[in-house]
């Protein structure tokens, strides 16, 4: 039987699916420049912004369950305030938004502390002993 190894990969997938679709779903033609929904509801004056707070909340509860220390969750909270007061303001804010990518950052960041994580680790392999000696049944 193999040992449970606490595997992120499926849910930092989906995390990442998510940013792209927020932050660079679709490639504006002319100028080359990718952008997404948050980009798009950013038009709609100051319910757009706070809309696309929601996402951006998902991504920060996500990156806590995952074990996220406080000081990255911190980073990507400054993300997420920078993203949605400077994109509430009309024009400017919309420009920023598309330049941005606060979700794509988020997830990149809770990426790099996951991968972090997995190099501290031990390596999991064959450990002599995992089981005690005085329960010689469940070594088989």
């Amino acid at each position: 039987m193999k040992p449970h190894t606490p595997s992120h990969e499926a849910d930092l997938a989906r995390l990442r699916r998510l940013a792209v679709s927020m932050d660079s779903a679709y490639k504006l033609p002319i100028v080359g420049v990718r952008m997404g929904w948050d980009s798009i509801l950013g038009l709609v004056p100051v319910v757009g912004d706070t809309l696309a707070l929601l996402p951006a909340a998902y991504i920060l509860k996500e990156s806590h369950r995952m074990g996220a220390p406080k000081s990255v969750l911190a980073k990507m909270l400054v993300n997420t305030g920078v993203d949605y007061v400077i994109g509430s303001v009309p024009l400017v804010g919309d420009l920023f938004d598309i330049g941005w990518k606060s979700k794509l950052r988020n997830v990149d960041l809770l990426e790099r502390h996951l991968k972090d994580q997995a190099a501290k680790a031990p390596p999991l392999g064959n450990v002599e002993g995992r089981m005690s000696s005085h329960h010689p049944t469940l070594n088989n």
